[in-house]
């Protein structure tokens, strides 16, 4: 049935758009996907899926984890449905142990069309199912805060974006996958990105990617311990061998 409800939606959200050859933009990472080798045998690789938000780290000063098997998978302006259309390319093909979603803020701004907050959240839970059905431990990253948005200003997004995390929070919660409190951290106590993190108000700085590193690195944590525990009982519940 959620399979179903999250196709009507992303059909819907096709015929409000002009044709597009490549409206998920697989084209962008599929060259890098083809060239990115399989990790090693000890290696836990980390994809983060996202937006402008995640394709921005790394760039304008910021570091994008070095050393790190982690693999920036973000795309300017997607919205989740098209971050759900391309997860299986730029994601489960690459046979990361773990994915971090961050995904909303473009949703919340309506860049492919209107999306209702259900919408949203069966496309959030739909790259969770796909990350769990592909044995990759899946991490949710709140929507950062914003008072409005520079390409389409007056929508004040920020009830909408409080009320997608405090969902998303609780389903987290519900279902024992780690939530990254970006919004708490980088908010100015009105619902804005505080200054120092941001200079359009929506995209950090690297002064806002310092302070989100270390809590992407928190929930990677807890992820990685998830994902031991999860290794631990399937081998446990294997039938033992006949003597």
């Amino acid at each position: 049935m959620r399979f179903l409800t999250v196709f009507a939606a992303i059909s819907a959200l096709f015929g409000q758009q002009a044709p597009n050859p490549d409206w998920a933009r697989l084209s962008r990472f599929a060259p890098d996907n083809a060239k990115l080798a399989a990790p090693g045998a000890d290696e836990i690789r980390v994809v983060f899926m996202g937006d402008s938000i995640t394709e921005g780290w790394g760039r304008r000063g910021s570091e994008f984890f070095p050393g790190k098997p982690y693999v920036n998978r973000g795309i300017s302006g997607q919205t989740a449905p098209q971050m759900l259309v391309r997860f299986r390319q730029d994601v489960v093909d690459l046979k990361p142990g773990i994915v971090l979603i961050l995904a909303g803020t473009n949703d919340v701004a309506g860049n492919t069309g209107p999306e209702t907050p259900e919408m949203i959240q069966g496309f959030l839970m739909s790259m969770v199912d796909l990350a769990r059905a592909n044995g990759i431990e899946p991490v949710l990253c709140s929507i950062p805060p914003a008072a409005d948005f520079p390409w389409k200003k007056g929508l004040e997004p920020a009830p909408k974006i409080q009320a997608l995390n405090k969902w998303m929070k609780e389903y987290a919660s519900l279902h024992v996958i780690p939530y990254v409190d970006y919004y708490s951290a980088l908010q100015d106590g009105n619902g804005g990105m505080k200054p120092e993190y941001s200079e359009d108000g929506v995209h950090p700085t690297k002064a806002g990617y310092d302070v989100m590193a270390p809590l992407a690195e928190r929930g990677i944590t807890e992820a990685t311990n998830n994902r031991r525990a999860r290794l631990r009982r399937n081998l446990a519940g294997r039938p033992t061998s006949p003597k």
